[in-house]
């Protein structure tokens, strides 16, 4: 590769290093967002890093998470010698910084390449509320997200050539993926759908492809979910079936792409109607293009992934229950989506050979531009909220100065071995104690529930902001038994039951 073919993706770097900046600017006050998913990742690489085994502050095996982002993290705590935790922002500023720069080179390799369109893009990347607030947490979408780049990448690179050797990088890509997050699974679809409509293959080779690709995706996870099961007896843990029916996660779908797209609240009643108009729209993009034997190029992978991705997230949640579909949820679906509704606009106006082109070209500049600006007010919104209060989360000022939390950190000594220790959020016991506690059992699970009844002697720490509906509460076991206080603050106490 030539020095020009390097210098022209100059402006991509100066784009990725203001992302790298952003997000230092955002975890400067107290560090990386820490969510309970965040715990089970960090203790877990902790665990990973000094004693190789795939355990979490629960003292159980991973199994409601895929491996890869704690064992990636304990590789870096390993070379580092830094805990995640701690090194979690910095970690984000680079792959932010890499997401942003892969972003740019894809957008620079488009059928139809234009200068502006890239800086308005990259911008709106650096600036998007929805991709903001995943790189300021330490979670595993901050990856995902980056290896779904890498695979639209790296089948452009399958489609210049259609070898075994570059469908094989291809395949190892998402299979790395799917024991990052299980939602990997989309990028087997993506590529066997690619692989399905790719007219340049003949038939034989179609299927060999398909076959090979589909074999080496699938290994990494079938590992992971065989050792789950032998571990746990599960293979992707404890799953209650969907209380929210396919038209309720449409419109919480379609409610999540309104935000994004800065519509307000007035859209959220054309919610359902807006992510179906998506998802049809670009299935009949491909079936044409399909028709057309146009199916290979960037753009199309971009589409193909977007449609498998919003399907697969609507129809999961409909079957499974999870949280509510939510802009983390479906943020790896951000940038494609982006390209995918404004990567036609630079074809069209290569196609207007009037000057009725600048015209258009000034109103689809004006309309970015004040898309960007309306996505800038919220960042700056949330930076005023955070810059002296910290990322919400553990980490935030209502914990680092809470006197409960400071309690429990220095006496920790009231807890007599051998009895046990439950809690209604167990991650932020093992977070500021480093004790391991049990959660109380979720309402679903009413054996679990008559099981604590049962018992005769047990502590329990009660953190009065995060009673979860899902769980049995204070107001449960006040019922049933009787607790006695042994420590008492605004924001949670200490009881101890001992059979009265």
């Amino acid at each position: 590769m030539k020095l020009y073919d390097y210098l022209k993706h100059f402006d991509t770097l100066i784009a990725a290093i203001i992302g790298f900046y952003v997000i230092y600017l955002f975890t400067s006050y107290s560090g990386v967002g820490i969510s309970p998913d965040s715990i089970m990742y960090a203790s877990t690489a902790n665990n990973i890093q000094a004693h190789g085994t795939i355990i979490t502050y629960e003292n159980t095996p991973l199994d409601l998470f895929p491996v890869f982002y704690p064992f990636f993290l304990a590789v870096i705590q390993f070379v580092s010698r830094v805990d995640p935790i701690v090194a979690g922002a910095l970690i984000n500023q680079f792959l932010f910084t890499a997401v942003i720069f892969i972003s740019g080179w894809i957008l620079s390799k488009f059928v139809t390449h234009s200068i502006l369109y890239k800086w308005l893009v990259l911008l709106a990347i650096i600036l998007s509320p929805a991709l903001l607030q995943i790189y300021t947490y330490l979670w595993s979408e901050t990856l995902f997200i980056l290896e779904v780049l890498l695979f639209i990448l790296a089948y452009h690179h399958y489609l210049r050539r259609h070898s075994t050797k570059t469908l094989l990088f291809v395949a190892i890509i998402v299979a790395i993926s799917c024991i990052t997050r299980f939602a990997g699974v989309t990028l087997i679809g993506t590529g066997g759908l690619l692989l399905l409509l790719d007219s340049n293959l003949i038939f034989r080779k179609k299927v060999k492809h398909i076959l090979i690709f589909t074999a080496v995706s699938i290994s990494l996870l079938t590992c992971n979910l065989l050792f789950n099961r032998l571990q746990t007896g599960l293979s992707v843990g404890t799953r209650e079936p969907s209380i929210t029916p396919l038209a309720k996660n449409l419109y919480y779908t379609g409610t999540v792409l309104d935000d994004w797209g800065s519509l307000g609240t007035g859209a959220y009643p054309y919610a359902i109607l807006l992510i179906s108009v998506i998802l049809l729209t670009l299935i009949a993009i491909l079936l044409w293009k399909t028709y057309k034997k146009r199916i290979n190029s960037y753009e199309n992978i971009v589409i193909a992934f977007v449609v498998i991705y919003g399907l697969f997230i609507v129809l999961s949640a409909t079957i499974s229950r999870y949280e509510r579909i939510n802009s983390r949820l479906i943020s790896p679906m951000f940038i494609p989506l982006l390209i995918t509704c404004t990567c036609w606009v630079p074809d069209v106006l290569m196609g207007i050979r009037s000057k009725l082109k600048y015209v258009f070209g000034s109103v689809a500049i004006v309309a970015m531009l004040a898309f960007e600006y309306a996505t800038l007010r919220v960042d700056m919104q949330r930076y005023d909220d955070e810059k002296d209060y910290g990322i919400p989360g553990f980490t935030d000022d209502s914990w680092n100065k809470s006197p409960f939390v400071k309690y429990l950190k220095t006496n920790k000594n009231l807890f007599k071995p051998g009895i046990p220790i439950y809690t209604n959020a167990n991650e932020a016991v093992y977070l500021f104690t480093g004790m391991s506690s049990e959660q109380v059992p979720h309402r679903f699970f009413k054996k679990d529930v008559a099981e604590f009844f049962k018992l005769k002697h047990y502590y329990y720490i009660w953190f009065k902001t995060l009673d979860y509906s899902e769980i049995i509460n204070i107001n449960d076991i006040r019922k049933v038994e009787k607790l006695n206080a042994i420590g008492e603050f605004q924001d949670g106490d200490i009881y101890e039951y001992s059979g009265e």
